[in-house]
């Protein structure tokens, strides 16, 4: 049965003020609840990471700091390569801090350990401290200091003199000279250096040697990335650059040796030909033939 128009439009007048009448209800009534003592709204507090002790905060500020300036020495001593030398105190002092770091001996200490190199999957400081040992390590640097890493060591710095004695008897001599590929261009070069050259090259040989034999007892047979870099450079001048060559020692005698083996088989084919005696070639008469001439000889000697 259809409801009247008139019974509809009083329905939907009564249905429309109630929303409006409940949200009134219950804003008034939070308001009520607010001045009440007991009755306030909870409010979540703010989270924030929690705070590292402040010796934990220098360390790992420091810590940032040398791996920020053992970065940019790595980079910057990247060619030539020069690591070892210019670089060794800022990683000596990046040492020192991860060792505060990890292997303090106060309860702090320990603490800063847990909270910075282990307390993440990721291990930030630890990644870093890594990457910066094997990269000293891969270099070789251990070879070119002294045991407790204070400076260069001594032949280290021998070997570094003659380097800039030789790169500087180069340049002198190249003054005033046009700079081409032709093989007799660096004549003064080569003549003028060959002794500062020789002299680098037999210490370089000498300090291989003595590396190998350090090697058998543990250490790296290779010497520090410097010393390498820097011969390379110098081996590449002499010797493309400049089309030079260092004389052998043992040139006389090694001429002498492979001479003297190229001769013996023309000594040997001349004696053979010399002592021995070649055979006549002797005709040998049948049987027959022999009877006959015989028969021959006595009928003339008798008649």
């Amino acid at each position: 049965m259809a409801l009247p128009p008139c019974f509809l439009l009083i329905l939907l007048l009564i249905l429309l003020p109630g929303p409006a009448v409940g949200l009134q209800g219950l804003g008034e009534g939070a308001e009520m609840a607010a001045g009440l003592p007991g009755l306030e709204l909870l409010e979540l507090p703010e989270l924030e990471p929690p705070e590292l002790d402040p010796e934990c905060r220098r360390l790992l500020g420091a810590f940032a700091k040398g791996s920020a300036a053992l970065s940019g020495c790595l980079a910057r001593r990247a060619r030539p390569v020069r690591l070892c030398q210019a670089c060794r105190g800022h990683y000596s002092t990046l040492l020192g801090l991860y060792r505060d770091i990890a292997l303090g001996n106060s309860s702090e200490s320990h603490n800063c350990a847990k909270s910075i190199l282990t307390s993440d999957r990721l291990q930030v400081v630890v990644t870093l401290s890594e990457f910066f040992n094997e990269t000293w390590e891969a270099a070789n640097c251990a070879n070119c200091l002294k045991n407790n890493s204070e400076g260069l060591s001594n032949s280290t710095v021998e070997f570094l003199d003659l380097f800039n004695k030789s790169l500087t008897c180069f340049e002198h001599n190249l003054q005033g000279q046009a700079i081409d590929e032709s093989p007799n261009n660096y004549t003064e070069v080569c003549k003028n250096c060959n002794g500062t050259y020789k002299m680098l090259n037999d210490l370089y040989n000498n300090l291989q040697k003595l590396n190998r034999h350090g090697s058998e007892s543990g250490h790296s047979a290779h010497l520090c990335i410097d010393v390498e870099d820097a011969m390379n450079i110098t081996r590449k001048l002499w010797s493309r650059t400049f089309n030079c060559s260092v004389p052998c020692s043992d040139t006389v005698p090694v001429i002498a040796v492979s001479s003297f083996i190229l001769f013996l088989p023309v000594v040997f084919y001349l004696s053979s030909f010399l002592h021995s005696k070649q055979k006549k070639r002797i005709l040998i008469l049948p049987k027959r033939i022999q009877s006959n001439a015989s028969l021959v000889n006595i009928q003339e000697k008798y008649s």
